[in-house]
């Protein structure tokens, strides 16, 4: 329920605190008076937007702030928000002059969306335009649903539904994928081939460009080769040799000279060092000859390479090994991909199934509720001075799924024995509209538990002892919450537990909006007013004083 309402600087509203109570509360007041200026700063805190038009002071912030009493079921999504969960709930919401909109729950800044689902949940308002939404089938179908009370299996559902969604999407992906991809199958085939067959090897080509530099220079190679070993170990000239003679000095009178003894160790290590050097140059010598077809085998693997690297536009031989390894991939996948179709389409069948059991027993509950709900609807109508009221709920289970079930609703309506039935845009009358949807409004209320109801002039159209019976359902609907009526109509403000009146004030430089709470006399004054206009008469103050049982 709502416990307390703090607006400032809100259209003709410069600062306004009220206090609520439980139970029936009316809210009355002249044509004009600011009535629907409260309920748009209302609606401020339960997620409407809004620009800086509603600014009364245009350098100033306007501030609405609410406190509420939640419900339980309010509980779930603060704790999946991380929203501290308090008794009183504060919403609050703020508009800069620049027209930065801040929102707030019990201090915490939140977004729009989550003020909003929020605000669902602590109040329901119903105006006079709202009742275009009993001609939509998707209201149409949350009112049954409601009535039904079979919200768990409707999220059951729902979760099936999903999965089934995410598997048909997946399986109509897969199908059209590898319908184009069997079309391209055999050229991928062939392309894979090609680069299988040429075994490429990561850094293969810059060992290649490295052999054939070696094979396109191998005489001059073996040459400086073969002219450096000789050098170190030709017989006559060698290095080799004269070192060795040098060393044999040197050890000869290592005996008798001691400095020799080091230089003959130093020697004997650079002797031993040049030994193998001279030995590898024998040996590279002998390798550096190329084989009979070498140098033409190596340039017909660079042309290979090159070629492949051309035709498939890449500058390095990796990005051929990719090219390689996707297409295999794809070739692989598109070789599983009849079995992966053939697994998607049990799961989907088996999905199907389960939807079409759950979505039966949505329907049989709907059924069921369906039957109630006529029933109610057309006595309560009756009541409300529609004697031949007819009202049906026409529920046909389709073969086709969506988000509610297999369900087509419609509500069908006729205020006349004459008249068949049909929808309600079609033949109701804006006043039977509105005793139509106080109706159904008052059944769904009590199913879904709504702590606070608005009603914003839903009683337009209706007089006399109807507009009584109006305010009797409105009063039975606030046993056990707080429901709020808007009205012009004195039999049903004179039903309210408590009577705000909303009236406009005039300064010398500007008007302001007002809402007061009525003390007893004035209750009487005000009902009066609402009988006969402004010159009141004993007749109407006695009128006034019958409606409010004094």
């Amino acid at each position: 329920m709502i416990q307390s309402l703090y607006i400032r600087n809100y259209l003709l509203i410069d600062h306004l605190e009220l206090d609520f109570s439980s139970g029936f509360i009316t809210i009355t007041g002249e044509t004009g008076a600011g009535k629907s200026i409260l309920m748009g700063a209302l609606s401020l805190i339960l997620g409407q937007r809004v620009d800086t038009s509603v600014l009364k002071l245009k350098d100033a912030k306007c501030i609405v702030e609410g406190t509420f009493k939640p419900g339980d079921r309010v509980r779930a999504i603060f704790e999946v928000n991380d929203l501290d969960f308090e008794q009183p709930t504060t919403l609050r919401r703020e508009i800069a002059p620049g027209g930065k909109s801040r929102a707030f729950i019990n201090d915490t800044p939140v977004n729009l969306p989550l003020l909003k689902e929020v605000g669902k949940l602590l109040v329901d308002i119903h105006s006079q335009h709202q009742n275009l939404r009993l001609n939509d089938h998707l209201y149409q179908m949350e009112v049954i649903t409601h009535m039904a009370g079979v919200e768990k299996e409707l999220s059951r559902y729902r979760d099936t539904y999903s999965d089934f969604k995410e598997i048909t999407k997946e399986l109509e992906r897969l199908t059209k994928e590898t319908s184009a991809l069997k079309e391209e199958l055999e050229y991928m085939q062939f392309q894979f081939n090609e680069l299988e067959s040429a075994q490429l090897l990561e850094g293969e080509m810059e060992e290649l460009e490295a052999d054939l530099q070696r094979a396109e220079h191998a005489e001059e190679i073996r040459f400086a080769l073969f002219e450096s070993s000789g050098h170190l170990s030709d017989e006559t000239s060698g290095i080799l040799d004269r070192l060795r003679a040098s060393l044999s000095q040197l050890q000869k009178i290592a005996r008798l000279y001691t400095p020799s003894r080091e230089m003959a160790t130093r020697m004997e290590s650079v002797y031993i060092e040049l030994k193998d050097i001279a030995s590898e140059l024998e040996m590279e010598t002998a390798k550096a000859g190329l084989e009979p077809g070498e140098l033409e085998k190596l340039r017909e693997r660079m042309d290979l390479l090159f070629g492949l690297m051309q035709k498939h536009r890449v500058q390095e031989l990796n990005e051929l090994i990719v090219l390689r390894n996707q297409l295999g991939d794809k070739i692989e996948d598109l070789s599983f991909s009849d079995e992966k179709i053939g697994q998607l389409e049990q799961q989907r069948t088996a999905l199907q199934l389960t939807l079409e059991q759950q979505a039966g027993l949505l329907h049989k509950k709907r059924v069921s509720a369906a039957k109630v709900m006529q029933t109610r609807v057309e006595e309560q109508l009756q009541q409300l001075g529609i004697p031949n009221a007819r009202f049906m709920v026409d529920l046909v289970k389709t073969e086709n799924f969506d988000i509610n079930g297999s369900d087509q609703v419609r509500f069908l309506f006729s205020a006349n024995k004459q008249l068949s039935l049909e929808e309600i845009s079609r033949v109701a009358s804006g006043g039977e509209v509105s005793r139509l949807m106080l109706c159904i409004k008052s059944m769904v209320s009590d199913r879904k538990g709504m702590p606070t109801l608005i009603f914003d002039e839903i009683d337009a159209g209706v007089s006399g002892e109807i507009a009584d019976k109006v305010g009797g359902i409105m009063d039975h609907l606030a046993e056990g919450r707080q429901v709020m009526a808007i009205t012009h109509l004195p039999q049903v403000a004179s039903r309210g537990a408590e009577h705000f009146v909303v009236y406009k004030e005039d300064t010398v430089d500007a008007t302001y909006t007002r809402i007061r709470k009525l003390q007893s006399e004035e209750r009487i004054t005000e009902i009066a007013r609402m009988l006969s206009g402004e010159e009141l008469s004993e007749e109407a103050l006695s009128n006034a004083r019958v409606l409010l049982r004094i």
